[in-house]
């Protein structure tokens, strides 16, 4: 365990950092030489790096499988020994230039693999996000709907306690309604009927002025009409007593004039 820590420290100052600064140098000063020579250890490090990942999963438990690793390292970075500059030479370079056509074509179909791949993962993604989102979106509504229903069931029953305890209350009030609509109607009763019979009386009262009006109205006519018969009679004596040299002609005549008058007298009346 501590010798994979020193050896990852050794890799990373020695094998890392250090190269990354010389090759800044290079470029800098615009040195050939120097920037061929750390592109080449760039080159054989990616390779040992690539190696280093199966190698650590596989062979990890060779003795000095750590310390191995730093010498090598060691080794490509010497400037006595030039490791880097040996590999790429005697077996990287050639082979990658036996291969470089192929490896052009595989990293060609790669990249439009790659984009295809790239493209069709991503509009999965996206589908993949709005179902989600919308299940979520369906999933609280539901969960909303289940909560103001347990709120309103809640309400309800809440409410159904309160009227329970509330109709003793709004039995009581309810019977004093009811005791005081009956005392109103058995009022009304008692009034309706109190005119009933006062209209009765003053019905009554006009009859009877009305009857005691015709009766002495008609006995008024009758004291008329006897006194009419008196005078009309006193009037008739004479000409009864004149009447003996008379004609029948002027009797008659005599009697319809006598007639004519009562008949005047009354219609007068």
């Amino acid at each position: 365990m501590i010798s994979n820590l020193i050896s990852r420290i050794v890799i990373l100052v020695l094998g890392t950092l250090y190269p990354a600064y010389a090759s800044y140098k290079a470029i800098r000063t615009k040195n050939v030489k120097e920037y061929v020579k750390w592109m080449m250890y760039w080159i054989v490090f990616a390779l040992f790096t690539c190696a280093e990942t199966f190698a650590d999963i596989l062979i990890s438990w060779v003795p000095f499988y750590y310390e191995l690793k730093i010498c090598f390292v060691l080794w490509l970075l010497s400037p006595a020994t030039k490791g880097s500059s040996i590999l790429y030479r005697k077996f990287v370079h050639p082979h990658f230039a036996k291969r470089e056509q192929e490896i052009d074509s595989y990293i060609t179909q790669a990249s439009d693999q790659g984009y295809y791949a790239l493209v069709s993962l991503g509009s999965k993604g996206l589908n993949y996000a709005a179902n989600v989102v919308v299940s979520t979106a369906m999933k609280s509504q539901a969960c909303i709907v289940e909560q103001f229903k347990s709120y309103s069931t809640s309400d309800l029953s809440l409410s159904e306690t309160a009227s329970a305890k509330s109709s003793p209350s709004r039995h009581i009030k309810k019977e004093l309604d009811d005791d005081e609509l009956d005392n109103r109607l058995i009022e009304e009763r008692y009034n309706r009927e109190i005119a009933e019979m006062a209209a009765k009386e003053r019905s009554a009262v006009v009859k009877r002025s009305a009857s005691t009006r015709v009766r002495k109205s008609r006995e008024a006519d009758l004291y008329s009409l006897q006194e009419i018969e008196e005078s009309v009679g006193d009037s008739d004596k004479p000409q009864l007593h004149g009447s003996k040299g008379m004609t029948s002609n002027e009797k008659s005549n005599a009697s319809r004039r006598a007639m004519r008058t009562r008949s005047s007298s009354l219609k007068r009346c």
